[in-house]
């Protein structure tokens, strides 16, 4: 993958990244970018602001790639709980057997349950930068 990473970036004359660091930051700072434009999409098809983010399940350890979704984007990120899966299972079994009225009781019941960490946007200036670029980017190659 790093050599993948760094042959695009060669091939669309940018700044080849060397070092692992490198790498993982354009990785990193290319998701945080693509979240962004499928929420910007998400929006324009739904005419409402979508905010906060959540991130549930794995992603929710990885608090650099977190903090810069909330850059990147502009909104607060809300991350957590980290087994969302396993507790979306068992929400369902309880509903199931009848621990639980119905299906709308659990987001409330998990918020009471487990701890979320919240990411508040900073630097946005630098991102709507990069942002920028890449729709410029995109246009060019649709032409």
């Amino acid at each position: 993958m790093p050599e993948k990473i760094q042959s695009f970036c060669r091939s669309r004359g940018q700044p080849v990244p060397q070092t692992r660091g490198e790498i993982l930051r354009v990785a990193l700072e290319s998701l945080v970018l693509k979240y962004r434009l499928v929420l910007e999409y998400l929006e324009a098809l739904t005419g409402k602001r979508l905010a906060p983010i959540h991130i549930i399940g794995g992603g929710t350890q990885n608090r650099l790639l977190n903090q810069l979704t909330a850059n990147c984007t502009g909104r607060s990120v809300v991350t957590g709980p980290v087994e969302a899966t396993a507790i979306g299972n068992i929400l369902l079994q309880a509903i199931a057997l009848g621990h639980l009225d119905c299906l709308a009781q659990a987001p409330a019941l998990v918020r009471r349950s487990f701890d979320v960490t919240l990411y508040s946007p900073d630097q946005t200036e630098a991102w709507d930068l990069a942002f920028a670029r890449l729709k410029t980017l995109l246009n060019q190659n649709r032409s």
